[in-house]
């Protein structure tokens, strides 16, 4: 049985493992992940501790498998890590949907998301779930030495609310 619910503080390090996980093979060919390990793997733990209270965990069949989050608790999607061998199992994808459910109860009629131009599984992913890529930037990685030109990606999440003035007469 799969669910999403919130994650627990205790629960921080296993996330920080799964997210640093799939980060690497995110990155592969892209940098050196074995240089950048530590770095990323202490940019986890400290963004995990700092807002475990909104992130969100998919659970399957116990088994915690992934987690995502909206740092800003606004229409961006600022992580979404799933266990690399869990990938390709429907897992990212009911994350999303409670991702998306979430953002347009918040208000919010567009969900975004950025990763690098390079990460061609997660750019096929969210194009898969009806995003389309709406922007293209490049800018100066310090931890890298190098530019790194990123992708946003956005999809419109509900049907746009239409205003008009009636006057009667």
């Amino acid at each position: 049985m799969t669910i999403v619910r919130l994650a627990r503080e205790d629960e921080t390090p296993a996330l920080a493992a799964i997210g640093l996980d799939a980060w690497e093979k995110a990155v592969s060919g892209v940098a050196d992940a074995q240089a950048m390990r530590r770095i990323a793997e202490l940019s986890f733990l400290s963004f995990l501790r700092s807002n475990w209270f909104s992130v969100s965990v998919i659970e399957n069949s116990g088994i915690v498998a992934g987690w995502a989050a909206r740092e800003d608790n606004d229409g961006s999607i600022s992580d979404l890590w799933i266990e690399p061998a869990m990938q390709r199992s429907g897992l990212g994808s009911s994350l999303l949907a409670d991702l998306e459910r979430r953002i347009l109860g918040d208000g919010f009629e567009a969900a975004t998301i950025r990763t690098h131009a390079q990460n061609a599984q997660a750019i096929g992913f969210f194009r898969k779930h009806g995003y389309a890529i709406s922007s293209l930037s490049t800018a100066y990685a310090p931890k890298l030495d190098r530019d790194v030109e990123s992708v946003g990606m956005t999809k419109m999440l509900g049907e746009p609310v239409v205003h008009q003035d009636h006057q009667w007469f």
